[in-house]
């Protein structure tokens, strides 16, 4: 990885997490006009049993500033980012290259990364050769709006998932988001790291809806940030138990619990692979930043 003169790079850390999370958020300010990325996305997912942060993840530094990172997290699926002031020097393009042969070394055959559509690393993915593989959006739900319960079927009900039930969460999950991602499955240790293991986790934050026999139909997972954000990281329905009504049931009692704990901003974010934008726009979302995921191919 060809780096300009001054700069130096070395395998990351996981008290490196802070700093990642800083470079990124710089990033998003200019690119987005705001900051989405949550320093416990970073810590989650890099305590995860499954991931090694010191093979995965490489950081660029100034003297002591991290001013580039990159990292290949599982699979197929990479990351990036450069501080904005330091664009334009050729950073982006070796961390591309850095990416793709951590991709190669884990035997992909293939790796991409999510940008903001039209941002400087959009059109620097673009000129690389890297393709558009799906859209997404970040949604939010407008300001002072409400989305009023939705009735659920005789029998069914919608809680706070019970430690017992945690493990039929991570079954629903998987086996909805695998329906459309080409992926490996997610170990239930993986899943524990990223739900019981992100910081600030509380247990309101994992929700599920119960069929009349007591079994989990549906998930709901959020994230609540200091600054009021309540962030629907994950929902889920067993196939069989769609068309139901419980998916809008859960987002609005993921909202309501949301607002009763303090928060005042909604989000949650998905992608043209799941046909699901319709849903949130359904129930009073607005899309506030459209982003693709570009790939490239590994010979």
């Amino acid at each position: 990885m060809e780096l300009p003169p001054g700069l130096t790079s070395r395998p990351l850390r996981m008290d490196d997490a802070r700093a990642v999370f800083e470079l990124m958020a710089a990033q998003e300010l200019v690119d987005l006009g705001s900051v989405e990325i949550e320093e416990a996305d970073i810590v989650a997912d890099w305590s995860r049993p499954s991931y090694d942060v010191g093979t995965s993840a490489l950081g660029v530094f100034a003297g002591d500033r991290m001013v580039g990172y990159v990292e290949v997290s599982g699979g197929d699926r990479g990351d990036a980012a450069v501080h904005p002031g330091l664009r334009g020097r050729g950073i982006g393009t070796a961390l591309a290259q850095r990416m793709q042969q951590l991709a190669r070394d884990r035997g992909a055959t293939v790796v991409g990364m999510p940008v903001p559509v039209g941002s400087p690393g959009d059109q620097l993915l673009e000129s690389l050769g890297y393709r558009v593989r799906w859209t997404s959006w970040l949604l939010e739900l407008p300001h002072r709006a409400e989305v009023p319960p939705r009735p659920l079927p005789a029998g069914y009900l919608i809680s706070e998932a019970t430690p017992e039930q945690h493990r039929d969460a991570w079954t629903v999950v998987e086996d909805a988001f695998l329906e459309w991602s080409e992926r490996e499955r997610q170990s239930y240790e993986d899943f524990a790291a990223t739900v019981q293991g992100r910081p600030g986790f509380e247990p309101w934050h994992l929700r599920a809806a119960l069929d009349p026999d007591g079994r989990v139909a549906g998930v709901s997972h959020l994230s609540v940030s200091d600054e009021g954000f309540c962030f629907v990281l994950r929902l889920a329905v067993r196939r069989e138990q769609r068309r139901r009504g419980l998916a809008q049931a859960l987002l609005a009692d993921s909202f309501r619990a949301g607002r009763e704990h303090g928060s005042s901003r909604f989000q949650l974010s998905t992608d043209s692979r799941t046909g699901a934008l319709g849903l949130y726009e359904k129930v009073g979302m607005e899309v506030t930043s459209t982003w693709v995921n570009r790939a490239i191919d590994l010979c």
